[in-house]
C-alpha cells in the first residue's frame, strides 16, 4: 500500500467509501484497521503531515538524536486484545519500580520506595510500623479485584450500571470507587499523609478536582488509572509511543485502509441514515468525498463544529507536560535510594496528600500552586532504545514530567509567563529533594539551549485542538450505560456518525478503546 507521505499532495482514490474516519491518531487508526480487516473500503483523514495525535515520538530538541513520547508517554489502558485483533508488532515493558516519593522526616531526608522486595521495609522506614504496607497491600487487592471484572468490559457493548455493580459482586468496592468520594476511603483506610497523597495522585491526574469533590470526577479518574490491564500497571511503549501509532497505521494500510494526511476534513453533511459527504481541504484543493458513515476521531467540540452544530462548552484541563534530556541523573539527597531506581518507576514530587489539597486550593483561587505538585518518570532506563547509541553508551537519560493541578484557566492572562513561573517552581520543588540542581544535568541541543520543553494545557490547545488543553477531550465517565450514551458509547444524534475518540464514554488514556468500539458500532456487532 501507499505511505502516508505518498498520499500527503494526493487525493482520496475513491469519491464514496464505506466508511471516512476524520483524525489520524491512535482511535482513529484503530478504527480503521478493524473496519478495512473486515472488508470495507475505508479512508483516514489527517489535517497533519503525520498519524499518531497525541501519541507520537519526536525529537524536540535540534541536533540530538533522542526520540522522546512528546505528549502522551505510557500504555495503561489498551487491551491485549486490540494487539492480537491486528496482529501489531508493538511491545510494552514493565517498570521495575512503582514508585518513589521523597520526603523530609525529622530532618532526614527518605522516601517511600514502592516496588520489588524492599516495599515492606520501606513503609515501616517511613511509617515505624507494618500498619500502612498492611492497608496498603488490601486497598490495592480490593482495586484489582474490581480491575479483574471492569477492564474486560471496556470492549464490550456497555453495561447497564446494575449489571456493572453485580459484576464488580462487591459492595464495599463499589460504593468505595462509585458512590462516595475517594478522599472518604483515604482517609478512613490511611494515616500518614505521605502515603495518603500517593494513592490519591491516580485520582487526580489530568483532573482538576479535589479529593472529596461531590461530582465524583476524581473517582472517575481514579478508576481508570487502577484498572488498566485487568492489573492497573502502566507500562513503557518499546520505542515511544510513535512505535504504537506507526504499527497501527502499518495495520491499516495492509488491510487496504486509505490514510491521507495534510488532509483536514471541514464540514460533515449526513442524512442521518445511509448517506454523509466530508467537505476536504488539502494541498490540492477542497473537494467532498460521500461516505455510509463518518467515525470522527476528534473531541466533541470539533465534532458538533463539523455538523454545524452548537459546540458543547470545553472541560478544563489542568496538567503541565516537561520533557528533558539529560547527560545523567541527579544525585539524591536520600542516600538509602539509587537514581536509577527511583527514576525507574513514578517518582512523586509535592504530593502529600495536604499538599494536594493545598494546591487545589491555591488553583481554584486563580493562583499558581506555591509548591507544584507533579509526577516524573525515565522512558530510558527502562527503553533505552528510544536514544542514539552515541547518547546510550555516554549515559543520558530522558526525564518526563506531568504536573497536576495547573488548570489553563491559570494561563489565559499571560501564557508564556504564566509557563516560565510554574516551570521555575516545579522544578525548585524537585531540587529540594536532589543533591544537585537537575539544570546542572541537562543535556545542550545543537544551538546550545538546555534540552527541556514545557506545554501548559494552553499550549496543548494549540499544538493538538485539545478543547480547554483536556488530555482526555473532556471529562471521564463512568463505564456503565446512562441514558444518552448509546449501545457503544460512541453514539451521536446521527445514526451514520460516530465518535470514535478519547471524548467517546470509556475514553480517554492511550487504550484504542473508542477506535475499537466505534467500528464495533459500525459493523454492528
Amino acid at each position: 500500500m501507499p505511505t502516508d507521505e505518498t498520499h500527503a499532495a494526493g487525493t482520496p482514490a475513491h469519491d464514496r467509501y464505506d466508511a471516512v474516519i476524520v483524525g489520524g491518531g491512535h482511535n482513529g487508526l484503530v478504527a480503521a484497521a478493524y473496519l478495512a480487516r473486515a472488508g470495507q473500503s475505508v479512508l483516514v483523514l489527517e489535517r497533519l503531515g503525520n498519524t499518531g495525535g497525541a501519541a507520537v515520538s519526536t525529537r524536540p530538541f535540534d541536533g540530538v538524536d533522542a526520540r522522546l513520547s512528546r505528549y502522551s508517554y505510557l500504555v495503561s489502558l489498551l487491551p491485549s486484545k486490540i494487539v492480537r485483533d491486528l496482529g501489531l508488532d508493538f511491545a510494552v515493558r514493565k517498570r521495575t519500580v512503582s514508585s518513589y516519593t521523597p520526603v523530609v522526616r525529622g530532618g532526614r531526608a527518605t522516601g517511600l520506595l514502592i516496588g520489588g522486595d524492599g516495599t515492606r521495609a520501606s513503609f515501616a522506614d517511613l511509617t515505624g510500623d507494618d500498619r500502612e504496607y498492611d492497608a496498603w497491600q488490601r486497598f490495592y487487592a480490593m482495586t484489582q479485584r474490581v480491575a479483574e471484572r471492569v477492564f474486560p468490559t471496556l470492549t464490550e457493548p456497555l453495561p447497564a450500571r446494575d449489571g456493572l455493580r453485580a459484576r464488580i459482586d462487591d459492595a464495599d468496592a463499589w460504593r468505595t470507587l462509585f458512590e462516595e468520594p475517594i478522599g472518604v476511603a483515604v482517609e478512613e483506610r490511611f494515616t500518614d499523609d505521605l502515603v495518603r497523597g500517593v494513592v490519591l495522585t491516580d485520582a487526580l491526574i489530568g483532573t482538576f478536582a479535589d479529593a472529596h469533590d461531590p461530582s465524583l470526577l476524581q473517582n472517575r479518574c481514579f478508576l481508570y488509572h487502577v484498572i488498566g490491564g485487568g492489573t492497573g500497571d502502566w507500562d513503557v511503549p518499546v520505542g515511544g509511543m510513535g512505535a504504537l501509532t506507526d504499527a497501527l497505521a502499518g495495520a491499516a494500510r495492509a488491510a487496504g485502509a486509505e490514510i491521507r494526511v495534510l488532509h483536514e476534513a471541514t464540514r460533515i453533511d449526513t442524512d442521518g441514515g445511509t448517506r454523509a459527504e466530508v467537505t476536504v481541504r488539502s494541498p490540492g484543493g477542497e473537494r467532498v468525498v460521500a461516505a455510509r458513515r463518518v467515525l470522527v476521531n476528534a473531541s466533541p467540540q470539533a465534532l458538533a463544529a463539523l455538523l454545524g452544530e452548537e459546540r458543547p462548552a470545553p472541560a478544563e484541563g489542568a496538567q503541565l507536560k516537561v520533557n528533558m534530556l539529560l547527560t545523567r541523573l541527579p544525585k539524591l539527597r536520600d542516600h538509602a535510594v539509587d537514581p536509577h531506581r527511583a527514576f525507574a518507576g513514578t517518582f512523586h514530587i509535592a504530593e502529600g496528600y495536604t499538599q494536594l489539597a493545598d494546591a487545589y486550593r491555591e488553583a481554584a483561587a486563580g493562583r499558581l500552586p506555591a509548591a507544584p505538585p507533579s509526577e516524573i518518570y525515565c522512558h530510558s532506563l527502562t527503553d533505552p532504545s528510544i536514544l542514539g547509541p552515541e547518547l546510550a553508551a555516554r549515559g543520558y537519560q530522558t526525564l518526563t514530567l506531568f504536573g497536576l493541578h495547573t488548570p489553563a484557566r491559570l494561563f489565559a492572562a499571560d501564557n508564556a509567563a504564566a509557563r516560565a513561573a510554574l516551570l521555575e517552581a516545579t522544578l525548585a520543588e524537585l531540587d529540594s529533594h536532589l543533591e544537585e540542581p537537575i539544570a546542572d544535568c541537562l543535556a545542550l541541543d545543537g544551538n546550545g539551549e538546555p534540552c527541556i520543553e514545557a506545554k501548559t494545557p494552553l499550549d496543548l490547545e494549540q499544538d493538538l485542538r485539545l478543547p480547554g488543553g483536556h488530555i482526555f477531550h473532556r471529562d471521564l465517565s463512568f463505564p456503565y450505560a446512562t441514558e444518552d450514551t448509546g449501545r457503544w458509547g460512541v453514539e451521536t444524534a446521527h445514526a451514520n456518525v460516530l465518535l470514535c475518540g478519547a471524548g467517546a464514554v470509556r475514553g480517554g488514556g492511550v487504550s484504542g478503546v473508542p477506535g475499537h468500539n466505534a467500528a464495533m458500532a459500525a459493523l454492528g456487532r
